[in-house]
């Protein structure tokens, strides 16, 4: 007996020898007592071993270059250098053109059913049914003071002094700043990738990508030298052309 369990020793010692570190099978092992012996079946899990497509120093590196583009990036806005303007505008230019964040939201709300809000809006619009059941929704109150005949790209409306100025559509900020000739400019990005500008204000009351309904108040009117009116510019832009806003918004 002793001898048949010393054999049975060798061959589970020989197993494991061969086998090494990998157990990833049934393991048979034999516990004496005072009549002999018994077997029991066991199962070892095998240590953990990193996934054979998944590189940690690949892995590291990608997250590496994504820190330094970022910083690149952030710091060519923070401090403008005259050598790197060329490629600010380019940067400009696919962030804010090409990629269409309006009909992205409406996308994302027609799969998941739920509104995707790149920055949410604390105040909901005031909208009268009026704006609802147009396109595009007039966005302050006043006279066409220069057409767009006149203009070529848009019109200038006088108003009331410090009169709010309201989204004509919803859709996604796409800028607010400066621009040539406008001033303080605001353009709207929509979901029929459409845009709504609003040049001369005088205050910007939102922010860069964020999602505003028809008839948010984007900002207000710049008054005249004398204070007695306001005016602001209003153009829309549909492709690579902009169009009469009298084809799109029923001026009173």
């Amino acid at each position: 007996m002793k001898d048949r369990q010393k054999e049975i020793r060798d061959k589970i010692a020989k197993r494991r020898k061969m086998q090494g570190q990998k157990r990833d099978s049934w393991s048979v092992t034999y516990n004496e007592d005072q009549d002999g012996f018994h077997s029991t079946a066991s199962y070892e899990i095998p240590p953990e071993t990193d996934h054979p497509l998944f590189r940690k120093e690949v892995f590291y590196f990608k997250i590496l270059v994504s820190i330094v583009l970022f910083l690149m990036v952030a710091i060519m806005f923070k401090k403008p250098i005259p050598r790197l303007e060329e490629t600010r505008d380019v940067v400009n230019h696919y962030m804010k053109k090409e990629f269409q964040f309006a009909a992205a939201k409406d996308w994302y709300q027609d799969t998941f059913g739920k509104p995707l809000v790149f920055i949410p809006s604390d105040k909901e619009p005031a909208v009268t049914a009026k704006k609802e059941n147009q396109e595009f929704a007039l966005p302050a109150a006043g006279k066409i003071s220069e057409s767009f005949e006149v203009n070529g790209q848009g019109m200038m409306i006088e108003t009331d002094k410090d009169q709010p100025v309201e989204s004509t559509k919803e859709g996604v900020i796409i800028f607010t700043g400066e621009k040539d000739k406008l001033g303080k400019t605001v353009v709207i990005q929509h979901s029929d990738k459409s845009e709504s500008w609003y040049g001369h204000l005088g205050t910007i009351d939102v922010r860069l990508y964020e999602t505003v309904k028809k008839g948010k108040i984007i900002g207000k009117v710049s008054n005249t030298e004398d204070g007695a009116k306001g005016t602001f510019y209003l153009a829309i832009k549909k492709g690579s052309q902009f169009v009469d806003p009298k084809q799109v918004i029923e001026f009173e």
